[in-house]
């Protein structure tokens, strides 16, 4: 869920898009290691399938002389039978404490997968202090460094005796514990009981506070010398201005050192309650059973009260053009603009899918996309080129990144741009959207094809509150999704003409432009 920048002490994995697990184009879900800067993924593109008719050939076409282009004629396909797919059976319930659970039992493997997302992320760090940037990311951090009855030694002996995997993440929305352990009670007990003791006795030890803040400097330094971190920071406080989006997750260089204890446990007080949580489980548990974990796992915590909703961010008005100087032979270009916040209600739902649909053939990461044919194929201006769409509480970003020579920053900048406008002037085509329909419906199961999938599935959908034929109508969607609804869903919603372009190189591609028309 798109995606990517990060610094040496950094870990990322990804978020959820819409149904189908991103390929994370920069930011996804973070490790108990040190959140930064923007998170980005590509969302996959789910559409209609069209019928197959128009595709079809006599074999007599086929050249067996050219065995590669026979590929796409293999009448075997026409026999192809319509993809039927079974998605889980999720069970909804709620814990004496009001924590909404979502559970899904699944018995092939004796695993279970937890996850407790709190509406926490790195946007509510300035509620706790002004200019508290980097709070929920620390707090995150120390979690799983020790406990009031458990020193860092101590709990990272536990978890490795157990073998389990026990995380905390904090995203600019959102922050999340998460478990995975073997299922039966030998080791799925004592890992809850950790669970529970990171989640309501924290040590945040003054130390290991003082050993991490230090870390987390030394990585921000470094972080200057990577173009990709400078320009997704720079997007983001272009884009974002005055709202909570528009600072890095990890904090800064003149926030991290003012991070105290007392932050920390002010953040926990206030946003890791009950009234602030979801919960999502899945695997080898009887329903019942799952019923005692979850009480087990949020009876101690404090009820609290629900975090207030984030702002919505104001969308630039104009084109904005920043360039930040770099010594590089290549440059780095980040453009686009605010984008979706996720989509909660059946309509806004079906206008994500088909803006995906679009925007897969507009600026998937794959050799069918236009950008990538054109800007890659055909300019020779770069290896790679994609774009996508992160909808988050409030509006993310659409971002499309590259990398090219520094001399041909600014024509492969106006090239992109001209194939944005081509595509938005003209629309995609009929076996363009065939194309991709027939993609991602296919691939549509695998995004549910492990515990680890089902549960952050469930997670996501659980956190933004969405029902469940988000994922059970999911082909209907596809389904519905039609070209002239497609096309009219791109251009309601990029606007080329107003895009922020951040630049990270040798030179400005800007002025070099003015001077090369001179």
């Amino acid at each position: 869920m798109t995606q990517k920048t990060s610094i040496p002490i950094i870990k990322k994995t990804p978020r959820h898009k819409d149904i189908k697990q991103s390929k994370p184009t920069r930011k996804s879900y973070l490790s108990a290691s040190i959140v930064v800067g923007l998170t980005t993924f590509i969302t996959p593109a789910y559409a209609d399938s069209v019928g197959a008719e128009e595709y079809r050939e006599p074999a007599a076409a086929v050249d067996a002389n050219a065995p590669i282009a026979a590929l796409s004629k293999l009448t075997s396909l026409n026999n192809v039978k319509p993809l039927q797919v079974t998605v889980p059976t999720i069970e909804h319930f709620k814990t004496t404490a009001g924590v909404p659970v979502s559970f899904v039992r699944a018995t092939t493997l004796p695993i279970v997968d937890i996850d407790l997302r709190f509406n926490a992320g790195s946007a509510r760090d300035a509620n706790i202090r002004s200019n508290g940037f980097g709070i929920a990311n620390m707090t995150a951090t120390m979690l799983t460094q020790g406990t009031e009855s458990l020193s860092e030694d101590d709990f990272t002996r536990a978890v490795e005796t157990l073998g389990v995997q026990l995380n905390s993440s904090a995203y600019k929305d959102m922050f999340i514990v998460s478990l995975r352990s073997l299922s039966d009670d030998e080791h799925l007990l004592p890992a809850v009981d950790l669970m529970t003791q990171i989640l309501t006795k924290p040590n945040f030890d003054q130390s290991i506070l003082a050993r991490n803040k230090a870390r987390l400097l030394v990585g921000l330094q470094q972080q200057k010398q990577d173009p990709n971190s400078l320009a997704s920071l720079a997007f983001d406080e272009a884009l974002y201005g005055s709202h909570p989006y528009a600072h890095p997750s990890s904090g800064t260089l003149d926030t991290v050192p003012s991070i105290e204890r007392e932050d920390l446990t002010d953040f926990q007080d206030r946003y890791l309650v009950a009234a602030n949580a979801s919960l999502a489980m899945t695997g080898n548990l009887t329903l019942a059973q799952a019923k005692k974990l979850a009480e087990d796992i949020t009876a101690n915590l404090p009820k609290g009260v629900a975090a207030d909703a984030l702002p919505e961010p104001r969308p630039l008005t104009q084109a904005q053009h920043i360039h930040i100087p770099f010594p590089s032979t290549q440059t780095t270009v980040l453009m686009g603009q605010l984008g979706n916040k996720r989509a909660t209600d059946p309509q806004a739902q079906q206008q994500q899918t088909n803006f995906a649909v679009g925007n897969e053939v507009l600026a998937g990461g794959n050799f069918n996309a236009r950008l990538m044919t054109e800007i890659r194929q055909n300019l020779g201006y770069t290896y790679g080129i994609s774009g996508s769409m992160n909808p988050m509480l409030a509006r993310g970003p659409y971002q499309i990144g590259f990398s090219t020579r520094n001399d041909k920053a600014r024509d492969a900048i106006d090239a992109s741009l001209a194939v944005i406008d081509d595509t938005l002037d003209s629309g995609i085509t009929s076996n363009e959207m065939r194309l991709t329909t027939d993609n991602m419906k296919n691939s549509f199961p695998m995004g549910f094809a492990s515990n680890a999938g089902i549960n952050g599935l469930l997670g996501m959908m659980n956190f933004y509150q969405l029902p469940d034929n988000y994922l059970t109508d999911y082909i209907t969607r596809i389904d519905n999704v039609k070209l002239s609804g497609v096309n009219q869903t791109l251009r309601n919603t990029l606007e080329p003409d107003k895009f922020l372009i951040v630049t990270v190189g040798q030179d400005d591609p800007w002025k070099n432009k003015e001077m090369h028309a001179e």
